[in-house]
């Protein structure tokens, strides 16, 4: 999602790829692309970019007038890292506890969640983005993570300044954009990018 409306936002011309999962895993070609088989994967020209984050930085560096980075990045790094290494995975975690063992894997990794939410929502306060006076990349990376803790006890958006932030981005153009194509796929999140 937050790649997806990183294009949108920029106004670029892209087309988007269905790629269920279990055939991201099993496809050669899909698997030349990316190697671990997951999405999303970016293909701008010959460049191929796998991993959201990395996505993000590059649609950051690519387009600047997007304005996806903030001038001062070292915030912007800290929390786009936080949020792909620590609560998005902890996310996964929860989704999938089978995964990593089961047991109360997937009740230890809610916890965990509910902490990481609240970090961020304790910096949001006084705040209408998480880094910076405009929206960026990071913004878009916490929208699709909040919109993943829908399924929370209790849901993530149920801070207020989480939910007033979710609310903002939803309002952005291109996330709105982004929300319609996917609303159109078969299965949201399921999808590979590719500029023109």
């Amino acid at each position: 999602m937050a790649p997806h409306a990183a294009l949108a936002e920029i106004g670029l011309d892209y087309e988007l790829v269905l790629i269920e999962r279990d055939e991201a895993q099993s496809d050669a070609g899909y698997r030349a692309l990316n190697p671990l088989g997951v999405v999303p994967t970016l293909i701008d020209g010959d460049l191929v970019v796998t991993e959201s984050a990395a996505i993000l930085l590059y649609l950051a560096d690519r387009y600047p007038e997007a304005r996806l980075a903030p001038e001062e990045r070292a915030d912007f790094y800290r929390w786009l890292v936080f949020m792909t290494n620590t609560l998005q995975t902890t996310m996964l975690r929860f989704f999938y506890p089978e995964r990593y063992g089961g047991g109360d894997v997937g009740v230890v990794a809610e916890a965990e969640a509910q902490r990481h939410f609240d970090l961020i929502e304790s910096h949001l306060e006084d705040r209408e983005w998480l880094v910076g006076e405009h929206r960026n990349g990071a913004d878009l990376f916490v929208l699709m993570l909040t919109r993943w803790g829908r399924r929370l006890d209790p849901p993530a958006w149920e801070r207020p300044g989480l939910r007033a932030h979710f609310l903002r981005a939803l309002a952005l153009p291109g996330v709105q954009r982004m929300f319609e194509e996917e609303a159109r796929a078969a299965r949201v999140g399921d999808l590979t990018s590719r500029t023109r």
